[in-house]
């Protein structure tokens, strides 16, 4: 069975498949016998993905267009500067996996899991975690509405630009709940603004509109965005101790803390 999270003594290696010649960097033990098997197998789509077609348009976009807040996830989560050694992280919609290698570099205490339904940005993902060398980082072709891991698997979710192109914002937020620890948190962070929102997708429809796909695309023209009283809204389904929401600038952020 392979394991996204190695249990307890154990040492991360390359994404838990026990192959570990590339990434020799540190060896990160966790604390928990916390495993995510293979039941979390990426489940085929019958359309197309943009994500596939025009993989480097967001990968150019979320590394130069992007708003970085790096600085607000760990002001936010860790409000005392770092997380605790073996803090585990997982990344729901990682994309190029900016965030993730950010904080993996950074805290290599910590063991951080990057899924995303495009195979092609994770394998940018794992390119870039390599090229960095860290081996606390692994990213997976993984649906975050179907994780099919166990409850209560994860210190911390993040999600970052996550909900504008998904239809089914109820369902990954119930994910994020049910995957979280008591008294783990997740970080949201969307975008306030359709027209600013919609840059990457425009720019992608326009590439791939010069090889059109015979399954057609999944993803909207348009993203989608939330007033501030609908994306706070979004998050009252679940029963989370904690909840708070706030805009800065073209962007708006939740903290949700499990009870």
């Amino acid at each position: 069975m392979e394991n996204f999270l190695t249990p307890k003594n154990a040492t991360r290696t390359d994404c838990a498949t026990g192959n570990n010649d590339k990434m020799q960097q540190e060896q990160v033990p966790l604390h928990e016998p916390t495993a995510i098997s293979n039941t979390c197998a990426y489940q085929p789509y019958k359309n197309d993905s943009l994500f596939e077609h025009a993989t480097w348009v967001y990968a150019f976009c979320r590394e130069h267009l992007f708003r970085d807040d790096t600085k607000r996830i760990i002001t936010a989560l860790w409000p005392e500067g770092r997380p605790a050694p073996g803090t585990t992280l997982i990344e729901l919609g990682c994309g190029p996996g900016f965030y993730s290698c950010r904080l993996g570099e950074r805290f290599r205490e910590m063991s951080i899991i990057g899924v995303d339904r495009s195979g092609k940005q994770v394998q940018w993902a794992k390119d870039r975690a390599e090229a960095l060398q860290l081996s606390n980082c692994c990213f997976k072709r993984i649906n975050a509405l179907k994780l099919s891991c166990p409850e209560a698997a994860f210190d911390v979710v993040l999600a970052s630009r996550l909900l504008t192109i998904l239809p089914e914002q109820a369902g990954v937020i119930a994910e994020m709940y049910r995957v979280l620890k008591p008294g783990g948190r997740c970080f949201v962070a969307e975008p306030r603004y359709a027209c600013w929102a919609s840059i990457p997708l425009l720019a992608m429809w326009l590439l791939v509109g010069l090889v059109p796909s015979e399954n057609g695309f999944r993803e909207p023209y348009k993203a989608t965005v939330f007033s501030g009283d609908t994306f706070a809204n979004l998050f009252l389904a679940q029963p989370w101790k904690k909840i708070r929401t706030w805009k800065d600038g073209r962007y708006q952020y939740a903290l949700c803390q499990k009870g």
